[in-house]
């Protein structure tokens, strides 16, 4: 595996290909990018030959290890790996140790174990219980076993202290045991940088973290809602200047449009793609705009404020009722549509205009809202079409705008709410 850079804009924004992915070496992945998030070694609510029916996906497959630790057994006797089992196929697979899109339970790590959850509930890890599972899997890269309990706010010192120590410490046995495997032969490991929300530590992570043989760099503790967005990116700017430039950076738990841009341009390089599973989940629709082709009436116009973002509107233009309000506050963000809403019961336009996907060129709002309000299973697998294809669709739109230095236009594109010019009923 090897990053290499065409350019770097604005000092820090990286752009590139990842080359030599994959056992036979014949893959890549272009920069910034996002994964393609697969617990259980499929996208959820799709089919393997739905899943190939929509373009601009990526080629690396991300397989929490929390989903398949259950099922350790089950693949040693299988031999051939996750990646055979499942049906990925032709795809790269990353192992990660936890599922983004599922919250994950804090105060059972111990100085020698991690803890994962599955559908049969806790499984504690020692590292060699770690490395015999990926010896099972037998990913093209994997994280590498770490403490990452230090991402709420107030951790103390002491305690960031130790997650780190930890998480070095993981690093050098899973180092130690994977030189000494035959199955994880040509396997890449990304060391994990902890470190909470305290620079001295971040910093100690990452150097000591680039002194070891990794691919990559993890960049853990900074998940959506854990801390400040200010503080968040001062500590991933402070971070890439001392991580090594050849080097890929993943971005653990961060996946809102926003927030993705502005740690692009901080310097990260790789993202999950949970986001898109979450908004299908709570029944609402990607709807947001990222075309850079012209830039009518947006020249002289600044994007809108954090608060504004925030306002207490429903993202379909209209105003929620009080209960709605408080319970969707912590879960719907201003880049999506809640489907849910009786407005979209008459209402007979796709999701997002001019959108190419199955879901926007054969069904309309309307059709949505009643496959929710029901209970069908096909609102799934139909919101999950649109906003996989949507979320990777945004994703080729910034790497367009940086090659053609249209970065800017794209935020505003971002940020004015999707650029939606919705009617109100």
């Amino acid at each position: 595996m090897k990053l290499e850079l065409s350019r770097v804009v604005q000092g820090t924004i990286r752009v590139g290909v990842l080359k030599g992915l994959g056992k036979t070496g014949q893959q890549s992945l272009e920069v910034p990018a996002c994964l393609l998030h697969t617990p259980l070694g499929t996208v959820p609510h799709l089919t393997q030959d739905t899943l190939h029916t929509l373009g601009n996906l990526p080629p690396v497959a991300q397989v929490p290890l929390s989903s398949v630790a259950e099922h350790q057994e089950v693949l040693e006797d299988f031999k051939d790996g996750f990646r055979k089992f499942s049906g990925l196929h032709d795809s790269v697979l990353y192992c990660s140790l936890h599922d983004p899109a599922s919250p994950t339970p804090t105060g059972y790590t111990t100085n020698k174990t991690v803890s994962v959850w599955g559908s049969g509930g806790r499984i504690e890890l020692t590292v060699s219980k770690y490395m015999a599972l990926l010896k099972a899997v037998q990913p093209d890269w994997y994280q590498s076993m770490a403490d990452g309990e230090t991402w709420q706010n107030n951790t103390s010192l002491k305690r960031v202290r130790k997650s780190v120590d930890r998480t070095l410490g993981h690093l050098d046995e899973c180092l130690l045991l994977h030189q000494k495997s035959q199955e994880l032969e040509g396997v890449e490991v990304f060391g994990v940088v902890e470190g909470g929300d305290i620079l001295e530590e971040r910093l100690r992570s990452a150097r000591e973290t680039a002194k070891r043989p990794v691919a990559g760099f993890c960049l853990d503790g900074f998940q959506s809602g854990s801390m400040d967005r200010t503080l968040r990116t001062q500590l991933i700017t402070a971070l890439a200047k001392e991580l090594p430039e050849d080097k890929p950076r993943l971005l653990q738990g961060v996946g809102q449009p926003d927030e993705v841009l502005a740690c692009v341009e901080a310097g990260v390089d790789l993202f999950e793609s949970h986001f898109p599973f979450q908004v299908t989940e709570r029944g609402c629709a990607l709807s947001f705009s990222f075309d850079i082709s012209s830039d009518p009436e947006l020249a002289g116009r600044a994007p809108p404020s954090v608060l504004e973002l925030n306002e207490k509107k429903d993202t379909a233009g209209g105003t929620l009722q009080n209960g709605e309000q408080d319970n969707l506050k912590t879960q719907m963000t201003p880049f999506e549509i809640n489907l849910n809403d009786n407005r979209f019961k008459d209402d007979f336009r796709p999701l997002v205009e001019g959108c190419g996907c199955y879901c926007c060129a054969n069904h309309q709002r309307a059709y949505l809202h009643h496959l929710l309000v029901t209970n069908e299973m096909l609102a799934g697998v139909l919101l999950m079409i649109h906003n996989t294809s949507h979320y990777h669709g945004f994703f080729e739109a910034l790497r367009k705008a940086l090659a053609s230095d249209k970065l800017d236009l794209l935020k505003r594109r971002v940020l004015e709410r999707g650029g939606r010019t919705e009617t109100k009923d």
